[in-house]
């Protein structure tokens, strides 16, 4: 004899004009991205010698712009199509893998030929998952 499935249970209705629920991960998923960004930057500054403040502060900043772009990202993906959607995160990690290796001391040309190749391959990608998913 086969069992049945346990009955959905139900949720609570949502608070009026309230369309979704707040998860934790948009925001902690784009603060972790930008506490990494931001670490690597100061510690790709710092080079061999010791810290000093504007590294830190260098660092800090760095961190709260690109985790304040993911964020906004993250925000407003499910209003763009799925080709916009893959043209900005591809511009985002572009220029983020851009502005690091301007950071190592390689030249500006190098710089944007890493970014433009990043940038391009993370479109492909993230236009086949969500051309996959829709």
């Amino acid at each position: 004899m086969g069992a049945h499935a346990a009955p959905a249970r139900p949720r609570r209705p949502l608070a009026r004009g309230r369309t979704e629920e707040r998860h934790t991960l948009r925001w902690a998923l784009p603060a972790s991205l930008g506490f990494l960004y931001g670490l690597y930057a100061a510690f790709i500054k710092r080079g061999d010698g010791p810290t000093t403040w504007g590294q830190v502060w260098f660092g800090l900043v760095c961190a709260i712009v690109f985790g304040a772009l993911c964020y906004l990202l993250g925000r407003t993906q499910k209003a763009l199509p799925r080709e916009l959607r893959g043209m900005a995160y591809g511009a985002l990690t572009g220029i983020g893998i851009g502005f690091l290796y301007s950071l190592t001391g390689g030249s500006v040309l190098s710089g944007t030929v890493l970014g433009l190749i990043v940038g391009a391959a993370m479109f492909c990608a993230a236009f086949y998952v969500f051309y996959t998913r829709e």
